[in-house]
């Protein structure tokens, strides 16, 4: 069970933002746009903090708070809007994956833990595409396993939260660390959840 079953429900808590982006003249695509920049100003922070600040982890996990909330922002102005469109949704995805990798790899520079990052990111991206690749095949888009996007974000935001005040390392690794750790071993588990799902649905 993930959080993205809940995204119907929080349809009425968007709204408010919705009317302020249509007040101010943003598209649906204008705000993809602008949450890839929140992501990409999260993983910045995420990969200074541990040399400069460990306050930093706050303010990152601020702006991926943003990016989560702006990706639901989108989808709903181009609903309401009636702009939505498959190149909409093909840019939504794209942003969405470049966002993703931002935000692991920043986490894992700060840390210097390049392999690490390279297990998490690849394991998220895995897990990313065996959702589309199953609307590729016939399918619907699969957004079931353990963990989809709107819990990765839940949970660097967290941790961004936690690594901001708490900078010991546990078991050899600081909190950040470990939350890369499970990125790679959950992503991938997922990804292979998906195609489980996939290939019985096939």
């Amino acid at each position: 069970m993930t959080l993205d079953r809940f995204r119907p429900a929080v349809k009425g808590a968007v709204a408010p933002s919705v009317t302020l982006a249509k007040r101010v003249g943003l598209t649906p695509n204008g705000v993809s746009v602008l949450a890839l920049a929140l992501a990409l100003l999260g993983a910045a922070a995420f990969a200074v903090a541990p040399r400069r600040d460990p306050l930093l982890y706050l303010g990152g996990a601020v702006a991926v708070a943003l990016n989560g909330w702006l990706d639901l922002v989108d989808g709903e102005l181009a609903r309401e809007t009636g702009t939505g469109s498959d190149a909409g949704d093909l840019l939504d995805h794209v942003l969405d994956r470049y966002a993703d990798i931002a935000m692991i790899s920043g986490l894992a520079a700060g840390l210097d833990a390049y392999a690490l990052g390279l297990a998490a990111v690849t394991g998220v991206l895995m897990t990313s595409y065996l959702g589309t690749q199953a609307q590729a095949v016939g399918l619907d888009r699969v957004y079931g396993g353990l963990v989809g996007r709107a819990d990765r974000l839940a949970l660097v935001v967290a941790v961004g939260a936690v690594a901001a005040f708490v900078t010991q390392p546990f078991s050899g690794l600081r909190v950040v660390g470990w939350l890369l750790v499970f990125f790679a071993v959950v992503g991938h588990f997922t990804a292979l959840q998906r195609f489980y799902y996939a290939m019985k649905a096939l």
